[in-house]
């Protein structure tokens, strides 16, 4: 068959179209204040769009189970300020700090190996661990499947050597860092350790994420509803694992 002809049921092609290009994909959106004024409603905003993007995900048999879902914004400063004073964590200045979602096994003492990990490879790289927060989740919106293999998700605190003066030097040293322990869990004997997962690790954006419905993403992460958190922009995803089985670390 031609390839002209294997194209024949899609528009002509014109300007940038090109029938060639069409495929499945995950779905994507993006929102943003052209201004740069960061503001909640941006947030409220891009998850309706995550709801109207539930056609392109997928779920199982277990209806309330889906491919994945989530939301990244800009670090929003003053939310975090206030949940970090409130689980007695020093946060200096924007820009001073990284911060990250972290999957973590189930089993307490796996979990504090895994932070003596992320404590270590910290200073090692000359940075400072700030703390860490239980990030509040509603495990009662999702599915039993999603449940049955669902980690301990927790954030972490990351301070800024003061002697790097850039914003992405401090970027670049953040993902070393990510690596590094990314690479020590991967290598050890945790049996938990598939569910060890770092969503992300930024001085500049956060990540919220989760083996979810698109509609689920609000509800299981409650403090998406704080009015202090604020951001300019937004980038919502929903997932469809197409030929891998979902995931929370693929999520």
């Amino acid at each position: 068959m031609s390839e002209k002809a294997h194209y024949t049921h899609f528009p002509q092609q014109e300007g940038l179209y090109d029938a060639r290009f069409e495929h499945d994909a995950c779905g994507v959106g993006f929102l943003c204040d052209i201004k740069g004024r960061k503001s909640h409603a941006i947030v409220t905003q891009a998850q309706q769009v995550l709801k109207r993007l539930a056609h392109r995900g997928a779920v199982g048999a277990d209806p309330k189970t889906g491919d994945g879902a989530g939301i990244l914004i800009q670090i929003p400063h003053e939310f975090f300020l206030r949940v970090a004073t409130e689980n007695r964590i020093d946060l200096p200045g924007l820009g001073e700090y990284g911060t990250g979602l972290i999957f973590l096994p189930p089993n307490a003492d796996e979990q504090n190996y895994c932070k003596e990990v992320f404590k270590k490879v910290i200073q090692k790289e000359g940075q400072t661990l700030l703390g860490w927060r239980q990030v509040p989740v509603d495990e009662s919106v999702i599915g039993e499947i999603a449940n049955q293999g669902r980690p301990a998700i927790i954030q972490i605190f990351i301070g800024k050597n003061r002697n790097i003066k850039d914003i992405l030097s401090f970027e670049r040293k953040l993902y070393v860092i990510r690596r590094q322990v990314e690479n020590i869990i991967a290598a050890s004997t945790l049996t938990g350790k598939s569910f060890f997962y770092i969503s992300s690790l930024s001085s500049r954006t956060f990540s919220y994420k989760g083996l979810l419905m698109p509609y689920q993403l609000e509800k299981f992460f409650p403090e998406l509803a704080s009015e202090d958190l604020t951001t300019a922009l937004c980038l919502v995803h929903s997932r469809h694992s197409t030929n891998t089985l979902p995931s929370w670390n693929l999520a």
